[in-house]
């Protein structure tokens, strides 16, 4: 499994800010309030990414030999894809953070405080998620067998 591109959150990201902008910007258009949300989101966030750490660590320890268990191969994978996974929700979600909190302070009329510390939460709790999932995902990587060898590495080639 290859890991994740900063490139692809960047991307991501990106998305997620330019739907934040728009949804409020069809919210205002239509003459509703513009969106804002949950403050318990945040919350949700970090303890997603207490989680993926949680489940990293022990794939941390048995590779580095510092535990007596070897772990299954197939848990690391669920793990780093998991890892993987809220990593792109964190950059989806900072984006859309972003896109709302953009909006919001591009109009005329000053926001509340209220909104804008729940959308700057929402922004740095999926920051930290991001940062969280890409440290579980370099836990969960796993050293190379000394069997695995490519088609065109040469030692294979001589039968050593």
């Amino acid at each position: 499994m290859k890991r994740t591109s900063p490139l692809v959150l960047i991307l991501l990201a990106l998305a997620g800010g330019g739907v934040g902008y728009l949804v409020d910007h069809l919210l205002t258009a239509g003459g509703r309030a513009t969106f804002s949300p949950s403050g318990f989101l945040p919350v949700l966030l970090l303890l997603l990414a207490a989680s993926v750490i949680t489940l990293a660590w022990p794939v941390r320890r048995s590779v580095r030999g510092r535990s007596r268990t070897r772990i299954d191969p197939f848990r690391a994978m669920r793990v780093a894809t998991l890892a993987r996974a809220s990593s792109l929700l964190g950059a989806i979600m900072a984006g859309f953070g972003s896109g709302l909190l953009a909006f919001l302070l591009s109009r005329p009329v000053a926001p509340q405080v209220g909104s804008i510390v729940a959308m700057a939460a929402l922004v740095v709790s999926s920051l930290a998620l991001v940062v969280a999932a890409l440290v579980a995902e370099q836990f969960c990587t796993l050293p190379k067998d000394p069997d695995d060898r490519q088609p065109d590495d040469p030692a294979g080639a001589d039968g050593s």
